[in-house]
């Protein structure tokens, strides 16, 4: 060949290589519970509408025993925490191509299981290379995708042992090689030893703490607690992390820990003390939460400094709330899933206008957040019942798929063009063959 031509016809290969389609491109990691952008959505496109146990089933993974901790899904690894017979609080790394355990490692002992809850409901979280995990009895710990292990510690040997109700349930935040733990825990009956509520920020690279910041509440009993987890807002380029639980939001800085402001209005006002479930949300304007007991739903302009509960509140909505699932920003709408009256609605984040709201059609209860990806809304039901929507401007069911293996309460990851469920028993891989 014509050494001039050579180069030529390299740069026209490359250009057409270039052109052509590649799953590639589009595939997005599922690094955090909530997803790449912590608010239940993803990019991922060509995901199956339907599915069942024979169609659309890529693989199929028996895990170790029940969790609702989400999976965490990075290149070809899937990460997922889960409990053994022994009470063992196992990690466990699978491949994401055919679902083959390449390795599980013991981080603590003794599992609890209490009500919808038990040690290892915390989602574990990645940022492609490393993942981390915490469980209910304090036990911390940091891996290589190889398994090898980073650093390990105990926060109820440093800080005492967690005391919530229904077991400690928060999922870690991974940002800029920083590890952002929630503890929102109620003193215990006779304060010995007094529990304090805190949010510690750890080095990733060491486990070694960077700060720990006190978060006082006049709230008291049950109120105390939350099972939320921490996020991230851009407030202008300002990062901020922001917590949600003891009848106020707060946010912190995230190189000091100090708190910036915060916001109250998260009270039962039916009586009695409640516990907050769902964790915040961040659209591009505003912060979401949602008041416990389904009382109301919140959103909030973020900045300011001290008490801004006067100010920072853009609208408030009794109308829809939720008790257990953290909503959905996606494609510029929220959706709000009441998982006790199984209703989703779908709002205008800006104003809290309602767009549209509609019944699941089953009479299960949700416990899992839904997922939004590729102009679709998944819900998985307790029972392990998906329901699957149109995501727009009108309410639309899709399809049904019931697959049984109760009781289901982790979120469904969409990465990579798959979707991960995760029952009781099994982990599947669903996507198109």
């Amino acid at each position: 060949m014509n050494q001039t031509l050579k180069p030529l016809l390299a740069a026209f290969t490359l250009g057409i290589v270039l052109l052509l389609p590649s799953p590639a491109l589009h595939a997005e990691n599922w690094g955090h519970w909530r997803g790449p952008s912590l608010n239940g959505s993803t990019t991922e496109t060509n995901l199956p509408i339907s599915w069942s146990k024979t169609e659309n089933i890529l693989w199929t993974t028996p895990l170790p025993g029940y969790s609702g901790a989400t999976p965490a899904v990075w290149g070809d690894s899937v990460f997922v925490s889960s409990p053994d017979e022994n009470k063992n609080l196992l990690l466990l790394c699978l491949n994401r191509r055919d679902g083959k355990i390449r390795w599980q490692k013991t981080v603590g002992t003794g599992d609890r299981d209490v009500g919808r809850n038990n040690s290892t409901s915390s989602s574990p979280v990645t940022d492609g290379k490393s993942v981390f995990v915490i469980f209910a009895t304090g036990d911390v710990a940091a891996f290589d995708f190889d398994g090898h292990p980073l650093w390990t510690r105990n926060l109820a040997t440093d800080y005492g042992r967690f005391s919530i109700l229904w077991v400690y349930g928060s999922s870690p935040l991974l940002h800029h090689d920083k590890l952002y733990i929630q503890v929102l825990q109620r003193n215990a009956p006779d304060n010995k030893p007094p529990r304090e509520s805190f949010l510690l920020c750890l080095d990733a690279r060491t486990g070694k703490n960077l700060w720990r910041q006190l978060r006082a509440t006049d709230a008291v009993q049950e109120s105390q607690e939350a099972y939320s987890s921490p996020i991230v807002s851009e407030n202008h380029g300002h990062p901020e992390i922001i917590v949600a639980g003891a009848q106020f939001t707060t946010a912190h800085d995230p190189n000091t820990g100090a708190e910036l402001w915060r916001c109250g209005g998260l009270v039962c006002h039916g009586g009695g003390s409640s516990r907050l479930v769902p964790s915040p949300v961040t659209t591009d304007d505003s912060v979401i939460v949602c008041a416990p007991r389904r009382e109301a739903v919140f959103a909030l302009n973020d900045g300011g400094t001290g008490l801004v509960t006067d100010k920072n509140i853009a609208w408030t909505s009794k109308e829809f709330g939720s008790d257990c699932v953290t909503p959905l920003y996606y494609q510029q709408k929220l959706y709000v899933l009441d998982g006790d009256k199984q209703m989703l609605t779908c709002l205008d984040p800006k104003t809290g206008a309602k767009k549209w709201s509609g019944s699941l059609g089953i009479r299960d209860i949700f416990r899992a957040s839904p997922t939004g990806a590729d102009g679709k809304i998944y819900c998985l039901s307790e029972t392990g019942t998906a329901v699957v929507l149109a995501a727009g401007d009108e309410f639309k069911i899709l399809a049904t798929i019931p697959m049984g293996e109760e009781p289901v309460r982790a979120s469904i990851a969409a990465s990579h063009g798959n979707l991960f469920i995760r029952t009781s028993q099994n982990l599947y891989c669903i996507g198109k063959k």
